[in-house]
């Protein structure tokens, strides 16, 4: 019998399940399969096993086993799919009818597919797949003489059951065991965890059992663990000859990991139980992108040291991006290219060839890499295609692969920067995690792999500021690939400051940079970093917050003077993620670079910004991720559209709120205080205004100083105002205690008006919009235009409009933010109109309105409320009124002579022609602001 490592035990047994996977006949080839099976544990057939063993059962007649070690094993064979029950009742007879001497522990029911191993003394049954065999290796150890140890069983770990740890990260936290030392026992925690259960180590369950083998109170077990960490770190020939045999086999595992100083932490009783609750889970199945997610989630919501960390990954950017989203970005990035290279490839060696050849040259960069996801997604995806190669080019070789020098795809290829230690820990341990599990599939396809310990190669981290550092200084931009990532999506109303500081050091002193989100910092470094290097191409995730609004203007108008061009995007769609949380926010993915993109593509989500997208190819795509040209939106002051009302924003407050009213507020005024009560109006912000919410203000402009004397009310409210005014650090605010009786800016006009919500739930189809009395007072968080016709009302109302502003406006969450410089102001009126499509536009506008009173009516008649939020609600609108404004949207359709699509991105693409065509009427000399326009 030889002496073999469990990893080399592991390594035959890959080779032996590659070369009995489609085995199905029993008597044919049972008989060598065991002869082989056996040899992968170092024993002889011949000399260790008999053959068809005749045994006299109780019932007389003879039966023949159909492999047998005496005192060890009975094995029963099957031809492939056969029942097993029948065959352990037949294997249970011949157990009956062995010596005493001879009869056996366990036995094995196989029929080639599938192993069943039953424990005669512990009565537990433990099954699995052929290729399941490298990886309960362990299970058969008791082949090996003297090694007959209980199997130990595991719960299978997932989402919930992984974070078994962050309990006991928080009774490390309890005891004060904390800061960068309890970061590396974690991270190093994590890696034994993953190795106990996947053979890294040599055997499994060998962590587990140093720990298990500890005093129950624990007190040794933080000594136990030094130790082992030591042992880890050294070399097998530089150890000590003396060393515990339960350290001394242990692999190496070299790569940095486990050699830096850290302290250990004292462990008590709970402390112990939350370890072994750890390592009684089994962690052989983790996904390295969704634990790295989840360890650093652990580190920040308990870790009071960690709490500015927190903060700054709080602010929606370090939300860890799931799989599904990494493939959005990686697909149409590297991979998809590459897959297409395999396939056009497959009948040429010579171009598989190349392929091979070029997979492990490619090297891929992540400037903001958290916890590694992409870069761990990326290295699998990698991986995975390179296996592929090998099939193809090697597949027609007899024998088994020798893969160990085939697969040259390596984590060494793969570079990062984060600004977190803990999380760029995690992101090496990650992607050694997935290495691993690729060695797994390697071996389980091919028969062999290459050893995944001790650590050769190592991906680079650097624990950086990427905003500050070079990235040159990291990986130089000749042999750079391809970045991806995901970046911090932090809006500039909640930036820090040095998060502001880090936006002006990459814009400069840039007109307009202030809007900027701050992950747009990145776009404009990375395409500084690619300009040394073309071929580089770029995609990162971001809020749609980039692609609305202002900021396409202010950050294309820079990014277009390096010639940057747009190689793909996926329009704004519902972020998921693997964290514990699921941040509220919506994202877009842009891929871009220097050189002119073989196709454009463009995806799409219809479904709600949810599920998969509809990809199309385009023919170019413009700073709103539409097909149009790269039009760049200025704030402009008029329409660009002529004879079109000018759109104004209402009255700002600025009172503290003691000139707004409640309802109960205004009546107890009209009941106690005559004077004051002449001053009320009815007043109407977003939320009032769609939820039919009743307000109302104190209208003082026109009041007397009489009044303002006499009324008790106005008296107490005009003083809490001045009062709250001179309070501001703000001296235009303090200059208003003067005239505390006014709102602090008043543009109500003095004419009907129609007025638009700033602010509308990203849910509706359409914004609503309504007509006013000049008495109703609009406050600033809405939008009048004054002595507005039904035509007005109508292509507002409509769908192409409505489109213009899904695309162009800013958000507030989620939520569509109107705006007037932008939104309004730079829409495209419909050219050319006629009296005849004006008047059909102006009918179906007035039916809109009577759709609505009608539900109004029907309201009051059944005493329930009505508001506008309810008769909008998607899937809700009453069936008249979505009628009405399918009439509407064909009458407005017909105005512009647009016969396209019905999706947002087929009306703004044809919008933005017709911005294009209205522009070029205007004189040049008309904004302030240059309008940008780039076929």
């Amino acid at each position: 019998m030889s002496a073999l490592t469990r990893n080399e035990t592991r390594r035959r047994l890959q080779a032996f399940a590659k070369q009995w996977e489609n085995t199905t006949r029993e008597h044919a080839d049972a008989k060598l399969f065991w002869a082989r099976f056996y040899e992968c544990f170092g024993i002889r057939p011949e000399s260790a096993t008999i053959y068809e063993k005749a045994v006299q059962k109780i019932d007389g007649a003879t039966g023949y086993i159909d492999s047998f070690i005496p005192g060890k094993l009975i094995v029963e064979h099957k031809s492939r799919g056969r029942d097993f029950t029948k065959a352990f009742t037949q294997a249970s007879d011949y157990y009956t009818g062995l010596k005493e001497l001879e009869r056996p522990r366990y036995i094995i029911i196989s029929d080639f597919a599938r192993f069943e191993l039953t424990d005669l003394r512990t009565n537990t049954v433990h099954t699995c797949g052929l290729a399941e065999l490298p990886q309960r290796a362990d299970w058969f150890s008791f082949l090996i003489e003297g090694d007959e140890r209980e199997i130990l069983e595991e719960s299978p770990i997932n989402r919930e059951a992984a974070y078994q740890i962050s309990k006991l990260h928080e009774a490390l936290l309890r005891v004060k065991f904390k800061g960068k030392d309890l970061e590396i026992f974690l991270t190093r925690l994590l890696f034994c965890l993953f190795a106990d259960d996947t053979g890294i180590f040599g055997e499994n369950n060998l962590f587990r059992r140093i720990v298990e083998a500890s005093r129950e109170d624990g007190r040794d077990l933080g000594a136990r663990l030094a130790d082992l960490f030591q042992v880890l770190d050294t070399p097998r020939l530089d150890r000590q000859s003396n060393l515990d045999e339960a350290l001394a086999v242990f692999e190496y595992i070299n790569g940095s990991l486990f050699s830096r100083n850290g302290r250990i932490p004292a462990f008590d009783y709970d402390l112990r139980r939350q370890l072994i609750a750890c390592v009684e889970l089994d962690w052989s199945g983790i996904s390295p992108a969704i634990f790295g997610s989840m360890f650093q989630g652990v580190l920040e919501e308990h870790d009071p040291d960690a709490e500015n960390r927190k903060g700054t990954r709080r602010e929606l950017g370090a939300h860890f991006t799931s799989e599904r989203n990494i493939l959005r970005v990686i697909n149409p990035l590297f991979m998809d290219s590459l897959r297409t290279d395999l396939a056009n490839a497959k009948s040429s060696k010579p171009r598989l060839q190349a392929l091979y050849d070029k997979l492990p040259m490619l090297t891929f960069f992540d400037p903001a890499c958290g916890c590694g996801n992409f870069l761990v997604i990326a290295f699998r995806e990698l991986r995975r295609l390179e296996n592929d190669v090998i099939e193809a080019l090697w597949t027609k070789q007899k024998g088994l692969l020798d893969v160990s020098t085939l697969c040259r795809v390596k984590v060494s290829q793969f570079y990062g920067i984060e600004i977190d230690e803990a999380a760029a820990h995690i992101a090496r341990v990650a992607m050694w995690i997935t290495d691993h599990q690729m060695n797994l599939e390697a071996a389980e396809r091919f028969g062999t792999t290459r050893p995944t310990v001790p650590l050769i190669d190592s991906p680079t981290i650097a624990c950086a500021n990427a905003l500050r550092i070079d990235w040159t200084s990291i990986l130089s931009s000749e042999k750079c690939s391809y970045i991806m990532g995901n970046p911090p999506f932090v809006g500039y109303s909640y930036q820090s400051k040095e998060q502001k500081g880090d936006l002006m050091l990459i814009f400069h002193k840039m007109h307009g940079a202030g809007v900027l989100d701050y992950v747009t910092a990145w776009y404009l470094k990375a395409i500084r970093y690619i300009k040394a290097n073309p071929s580089i191409t770029v995609a990162f995730v971001s809020t749609n917050s980039i692609s609305q609004g202002e900021q396409p203007a202010v950050l294309w108008a820079e990014l277009l003077k390096y010639g940057t061009q747009m190689h793909f995007a996926h329009r704004t769609f519902r972020w998921s993620n693997e964290g514990k949380g699921v941040a509220a926010v919506h994202c877009v993915i842009i891929g871009f670079g220097l050189q002119e993109g073989k196709q454009k593509r463009l995806f799409d989500y219809s479904d709600s910004i949810k599920g998969e997208p509809a990809e199309t190819i385009v023919k170019r795509i413009n700073p709103y991720l539409v097909d149009a040209p790269t039009v760049l939106l200025d704030k402009r002051r008029v329409p660009i559209s002529a004879d079109m009302p000018e759109m104004i924003k209402g009255s700002q407050p600025t009172d503290g709120g003691n000139l707004l009213l409640s309802a109960e507020e205004a009546a107890q005024i009209h009941n106690n205080d005559p004077i004051a009560a002449k001053y009320i109006r009815p007043f109407l912000g977003a939320d009032e205004f769609i939820n039919n919410i009743p307000r109302f203000c104190l209208w003082l402009k026109n009041s007397t100083a009489q009044d303002r004397n006499d009324s008790p009310e106005l008296r107490k409210r005009i003083k809490a105002v001045q009062a709250m005014r001179l309070a501001s650090p703000k001296l235009p605010t303090q200059k208003l205690a003067r005239v505390a009786y006014l709102f602090g800016e008043i543009r109500q006009t003095d004419q009907p008006y129609l007025l638009i919500p700033s602010v509308s739930s990203e849910h509706r189809v359409y914004v609503p919009i309504g007509y006013f009395e000049p008495e109703v007072i609009a406050s600033n968080l809405v939008f009048m235009l004054p002595n507005a016709m039904p035509y007005h009302f109508g292509i507002l109302s409509s769908s192409m409009h409505n489109a213009w502003m899904r695309t162009t406006c800013g958000r507030l969450k989620s939520d569509y933010r109107y705006s007037n410089t932008i939104v309004y102001n730079n829409y495209p009126w419909p050219l050319n109109l006629n009296d005849k499509a004006k008047i059909r536009i102006e009918n179906a506008a007035q039916a809109v309105l009577d759709a609505r009173q009608a539900e109004e009516s029907r309201s009051k008649a059944n005493h329930s409320r009505s508001s506008l939020a309810s008769m909008y609600a998607t899937g809700a609108m009453p069936q008249e009124l979505a009628d009405a404004h399918q009439i509407l949207d064909k009458a407005v359709d017909a105005a512009y002579g647009y016969k396209s699509g019905k999706d947002d991105a087929s009306r703004v693409a044809y919008l933005f022609e017709q911005y294009l065509e209205l522009t070029s009427l205007l004189p040049t000399e008309r904004p302030k602001k240059r309008i940008r326009a780039h076929r």
